[in-house]
């Protein structure tokens, strides 16, 4: 069974972190990755840089455009992580957008997903349609969990429809905005989380997007499984460096 479905079957609420491949400097990512478990995250989202995220804030935006500075690349990204699974256990998922993949390869980078341990994507630029129709097979054959994104917009409709062809966890974002740090979330947002727990999905749902402190963290685990933390962490980093990351988890599993 996938690392993402064992650690969803835990009795607990989760905490993923997203970062940003590459940056604050280039050779970050495996540090980071290996302080993040040892301060007790679950889930671990690796940003695959990219020259025009459009679903992320200006925080993750520019994290992306240094990483890209730096160097980053994705056949980079896989040396850095050939060995990853010497030393962290936990689910390890990339995050990024299809237009490197494409060039890439679709199968050459689910293959070396596999061949590094990654255990999942998330590609907000690739609709659930043509995922289903064109891809899913070979997503499958190297046994990679594909999450997708669902908005206060989506149709109830075509969440039954994400839900129907996930093995993992729904992404759900918080509000129709890009990613980035909230104080808290109001009705609209808690309404939406209600709803969507209503549903009773097979697929278990982490709430994404304004997450950055431990009264949200909470606000978003009420009705979802868990929550994921970027931009605030993404900060964290700038300001600290790799330095005190347990510092910054503490902080929301406080």
């Amino acid at each position: 069974m996938n690392r993402i479905n064992n650690k969803l079957r835990e009795h607990k609420k989760l905490l993923s972190i997203y970062f940003t491949a590459g940056y604050p400097n280039l050779n970050d990512t495996v540090s980071i990755i290996q302080e993040l478990e040892h301060s007790g995250i679950d889930m671990i989202e690796i940003g695959l840089p990219f020259s025009d995220p459009l679903a992320d804030g200006p925080t993750i935006q520019d994290s992306s455009t240094r990483a890209l500075k730096n160097g980053m690349t994705s056949e980079l990204l896989f040396n850095q992580l050939k060995d990853i699974r010497e030393t962290v256990s936990i689910p390890l998922i990339i995050m990024g957008y299809f237009n490197p993949m494409l060039q890439y390869g679709v199968e050459a980078f689910c293959k070396k997903c596999q061949d590094v341990g990654i255990d999942g994507l998330i590609i907000p630029d690739l609709p659930v349609d043509v995922y289903h129709d064109q891809y899913k097979s070979t997503f499958e054959k190297y046994g990679l969990a594909n999450i997708f994104l669902i908005t206060p917009q989506t149709s109830d409709e075509r969440i039954r429809f994400i839900d129907s062809v996930s093995d993992g966890f729904i992404y759900m974002v918080s509000s129709a905005s890009t990613t980035g740090a909230k104080t808290g979330f109001g009705n609209e947002q808690t309404d939406y989380f209600e709803r969507i727990a209503n549903m009773k999905l097979k697929n278990p749902q982490i709430v994404g997007f304004g997450i950055s402190n431990n009264e949200t963290f909470k606000q978003a685990t009420q009705y979802a499984k868990g929550a994921i933390i970027g931009s605030a962490f993404i900060k964290h980093l700038t300001k600290n460096g790799t330095e005190n990351v347990r510092a910054f988890t503490e902080l929301i599993l406080k």
